[in-house]
Protein backbone atom coordinates (compact mmCIF):
# COMPACT_ATOMS: atom_id res chain seq x y z
CA UNK A 1 0.00 0.00 0.00
CA UNK A 2 1.53 3.59 -1.08
CA UNK A 3 1.60 6.77 1.64
CA UNK A 4 1.60 10.11 0.25
CA UNK A 5 2.77 12.83 2.08
CA UNK A 6 0.96 16.15 1.31
CA UNK A 7 3.78 18.05 2.46
CA UNK A 8 7.35 18.80 1.86
CA UNK A 9 8.13 18.91 5.29
CA UNK A 10 11.55 17.43 6.21
CA UNK A 11 10.41 17.20 9.62
CA UNK A 12 7.28 15.23 8.63
CA UNK A 13 9.51 13.11 5.94
CA UNK A 14 11.88 11.78 8.87
CA UNK A 15 9.14 11.04 11.13
CA UNK A 16 7.57 8.24 8.78
CA UNK A 17 10.78 6.81 7.53
CA UNK A 18 11.73 6.64 11.46
CA UNK A 19 8.58 4.77 11.74
CA UNK A 20 9.50 2.32 8.89
CA UNK A 21 7.47 4.46 6.26
CA UNK A 22 9.15 5.52 3.06
CA UNK A 23 6.49 7.94 1.60
CA UNK A 24 5.84 9.58 -1.24
CA UNK A 25 5.84 13.61 -1.19
CA UNK A 26 3.79 16.24 -3.04
CA UNK A 27 3.30 19.58 -1.86
CA UNK A 28 -0.25 20.62 -1.73
CA UNK A 29 -1.59 23.60 -3.75
CA UNK A 30 -3.27 25.44 -0.85
CA UNK A 31 -3.50 28.94 -0.10
CA UNK A 32 -2.96 28.74 3.59
CA UNK A 33 -4.10 32.33 4.53
CA UNK A 34 -6.19 33.13 1.90
CA UNK A 35 -8.25 29.56 3.06
CA UNK A 36 -8.13 30.72 6.82
CA UNK A 37 -9.00 34.27 6.22
CA UNK A 38 -12.24 33.00 3.76
CA UNK A 39 -13.31 30.65 6.83
CA UNK A 40 -13.48 33.66 9.61
CA UNK A 41 -14.80 35.81 7.59
CA UNK A 42 -17.58 33.73 6.74
CA UNK A 43 -18.02 32.65 10.31
CA UNK A 44 -17.57 35.94 11.47
CA UNK A 45 -14.86 34.84 14.23
CA UNK A 46 -11.10 33.77 14.83
CA UNK A 47 -10.49 30.43 14.49
CA UNK A 48 -9.16 28.71 17.22
CA UNK A 49 -5.91 26.83 17.49
CA UNK A 50 -7.20 23.40 17.13
CA UNK A 51 -9.67 24.46 14.19
CA UNK A 52 -7.05 26.06 12.66
CA UNK A 53 -4.23 23.45 12.32
CA UNK A 54 -7.38 20.88 11.46
CA UNK A 55 -9.05 22.78 8.61
CA UNK A 56 -5.40 23.19 7.02
CA UNK A 57 -4.58 19.53 7.37
CA UNK A 58 -7.45 18.92 5.58
CA UNK A 59 -7.64 21.00 2.95
CA UNK A 60 -3.94 19.90 1.91
CA UNK A 61 -4.91 16.16 2.36
CA UNK A 62 -7.87 16.95 -0.10
CA UNK A 63 -5.61 19.46 -2.58
CA UNK A 64 -3.15 16.26 -3.13
CA UNK A 65 -5.84 13.74 -2.92
CA UNK A 66 -8.29 15.29 -5.76
CA UNK A 67 -4.60 15.86 -7.84
CA UNK A 68 -3.76 12.03 -7.07
CA UNK A 69 -7.13 10.78 -8.08
CA UNK A 70 -6.86 12.97 -11.69
CA UNK A 71 -3.52 11.98 -12.51
CA UNK A 72 -3.23 8.75 -10.99
CA UNK A 73 -6.53 6.99 -10.75
CA UNK A 74 -4.43 3.12 -9.89
CA UNK A 75 -3.66 4.57 -6.57
CA UNK A 76 -4.20 2.51 -3.81
CA UNK A 77 -3.01 3.68 -0.66
CA UNK A 78 -3.13 6.75 2.29
CA UNK A 79 -2.40 10.30 1.83
CA UNK A 80 -1.66 12.24 5.21
CA UNK A 81 -2.10 16.36 5.16
CA UNK A 82 -1.12 18.29 8.22
CA UNK A 83 -0.70 21.70 10.05
CA UNK A 84 1.03 22.40 13.82
CA UNK A 85 0.78 25.87 15.39
CA UNK A 86 2.24 26.66 18.42
CA UNK A 87 0.42 28.59 21.26
CA UNK A 88 1.32 30.73 24.15
CA UNK A 89 -1.31 32.80 26.45
CA UNK A 90 -3.84 32.21 23.70
CA UNK A 91 -2.12 33.91 21.00
CA UNK A 92 -1.13 31.50 17.53
CA UNK A 93 2.72 31.65 16.93
CA UNK A 94 3.31 30.06 13.26
CA UNK A 95 6.82 30.10 11.49
CA UNK A 96 8.84 33.85 12.37
CA UNK A 97 10.08 34.00 9.31
CA UNK A 98 13.05 36.49 9.90
CA UNK A 99 15.09 36.54 12.74
CA UNK A 100 14.10 39.25 14.60
CA UNK A 101 10.47 37.95 14.89
CA UNK A 102 12.20 34.65 16.30
CA UNK A 103 14.75 36.22 18.70
CA UNK A 104 11.54 38.12 19.77
CA UNK A 105 9.86 35.29 19.86
CA UNK A 106 12.42 33.25 22.34
CA UNK A 107 12.60 35.94 24.43
CA UNK A 108 8.92 35.66 25.27
CA UNK A 109 8.96 31.25 25.79
CA UNK A 110 12.22 31.68 27.91
CA UNK A 111 10.91 29.82 30.94
CA UNK A 112 7.34 29.25 30.25
CA UNK A 113 4.94 26.93 28.72
CA UNK A 114 3.28 26.58 24.93
CA UNK A 115 1.25 24.27 23.64
CA UNK A 116 2.06 22.56 20.19
CA UNK A 117 -1.61 21.92 18.21
CA UNK A 118 -1.03 19.48 14.97
CA UNK A 119 -3.79 18.54 12.89
CA UNK A 120 -4.29 15.45 11.05
CA UNK A 121 -6.12 14.66 8.02
CA UNK A 122 -5.87 10.63 6.35
CA UNK A 123 -7.43 10.14 2.90
CA UNK A 124 -7.36 6.33 1.72
CA UNK A 125 -7.97 6.50 -1.74
CA UNK A 126 -8.32 3.15 -4.15
CA UNK A 127 -9.16 2.41 -7.53
CA UNK A 128 -13.02 2.37 -8.29
CA UNK A 129 -13.82 3.73 -4.90
CA UNK A 130 -14.86 7.25 -3.67
CA UNK A 131 -12.63 8.93 -1.10
CA UNK A 132 -12.50 8.09 2.43
CA UNK A 133 -10.98 10.74 4.97
CA UNK A 134 -10.37 10.56 8.85
CA UNK A 135 -9.09 13.31 11.13
CA UNK A 136 -8.01 15.02 14.94
CA UNK A 137 -5.87 17.37 15.99
CA UNK A 138 -3.67 16.51 18.56
CA UNK A 139 -1.81 18.79 21.71
CA UNK A 140 1.81 18.28 23.56
CA UNK A 141 2.87 21.15 25.97
CA UNK A 142 6.29 22.16 25.51
CA UNK A 143 8.80 23.91 28.92
CA UNK A 144 11.20 26.07 27.79
CA UNK A 145 14.09 26.39 29.80
CA UNK A 146 14.26 29.55 32.08
CA UNK A 147 18.30 29.86 32.11
CA UNK A 148 18.45 30.40 28.32
CA UNK A 149 20.91 33.04 27.96
CA UNK A 150 20.10 36.20 25.13
CA UNK A 151 23.73 35.07 24.33
CA UNK A 152 22.35 31.25 23.27
CA UNK A 153 18.92 32.48 21.73
CA UNK A 154 21.28 34.85 19.27
CA UNK A 155 23.67 32.28 18.21
CA UNK A 156 20.51 29.54 18.10
CA UNK A 157 18.73 32.45 15.49
CA UNK A 158 21.76 32.61 13.40
CA UNK A 159 21.26 28.92 12.25
CA UNK A 160 18.49 29.98 10.76
CA UNK A 161 16.55 27.05 12.09
CA UNK A 162 14.12 28.76 14.02
CA UNK A 163 12.79 30.29 11.54
CA UNK A 164 10.93 28.07 9.03
CA UNK A 165 9.06 25.84 11.89
CA UNK A 166 6.33 25.96 13.73
CA UNK A 167 6.82 28.06 17.14
CA UNK A 168 10.37 28.58 16.07
CA UNK A 169 11.62 26.09 17.55
CA UNK A 170 12.44 22.35 16.88
CA UNK A 171 12.89 19.40 19.84
CA UNK A 172 14.37 17.04 17.50
CA UNK A 173 17.82 19.48 16.51
CA UNK A 174 19.46 22.31 17.78
CA UNK A 175 16.52 23.43 19.88
CA UNK A 176 16.25 20.45 21.80
CA UNK A 177 18.70 21.37 24.42
CA UNK A 178 16.47 24.39 25.40
CA UNK A 179 13.31 22.75 26.04
CA UNK A 180 13.37 20.97 29.61
CA UNK A 181 9.98 19.10 28.94
CA UNK A 182 7.21 17.76 26.80
CA UNK A 183 3.81 16.55 28.01
CA UNK A 184 1.62 14.45 25.17
CA UNK A 185 2.80 12.37 22.17
CA UNK A 186 6.52 13.66 21.39
CA UNK A 187 6.46 13.22 17.92
CA UNK A 188 3.48 16.04 17.97
CA UNK A 189 6.54 18.73 18.80
CA UNK A 190 8.30 17.23 15.51
CA UNK A 191 5.38 17.79 13.52
CA UNK A 192 2.93 15.02 13.09
CA UNK A 193 1.75 13.00 16.36
CA UNK A 194 2.62 9.35 14.66
CA UNK A 195 -0.16 7.66 17.08
CA UNK A 196 -2.83 9.67 15.85
CA UNK A 197 -1.87 8.95 12.14
CA UNK A 198 -2.26 5.17 13.12
CA UNK A 199 -5.41 5.26 14.66
CA UNK A 200 -7.04 7.13 11.68
CA UNK A 201 -5.19 4.99 9.60
CA UNK A 202 -7.18 2.15 11.52
CA UNK A 203 -10.46 4.10 11.26
CA UNK A 204 -9.79 4.10 7.43
CA UNK A 205 -9.25 0.10 7.88
CA UNK A 206 -5.31 0.24 7.10
CA UNK A 207 -3.07 -1.84 9.68
CA UNK A 208 -0.06 0.27 10.21
CA UNK A 209 2.01 -2.44 10.18
CA UNK A 210 0.74 -2.72 6.27
CA UNK A 211 2.66 0.38 5.85
CA UNK A 212 6.10 -0.82 6.80
CA UNK A 213 8.47 -0.18 3.80
CA UNK A 214 12.29 -0.44 6.14
CA UNK A 215 15.11 -0.12 3.74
Amino acid sequence: MRVLLASTSPARLMLLRQAGIQPETLAPDVDEEAVIAAVEHAEERTLAPDEHVLLLARRKAAAVAAAIEADDPGFDGIIIGGDSMFELDGEILGKPYTAEAATARWHAMRGRTGVLHSGHSVVRLAPDAAPVEAHAVAAASVTFAADITDAEIDAYVATGEPLLVAGAFTVDSLGGAFITRVEGDPSTVVGMSLSTVRALAAQLGVSWPTLWRRS
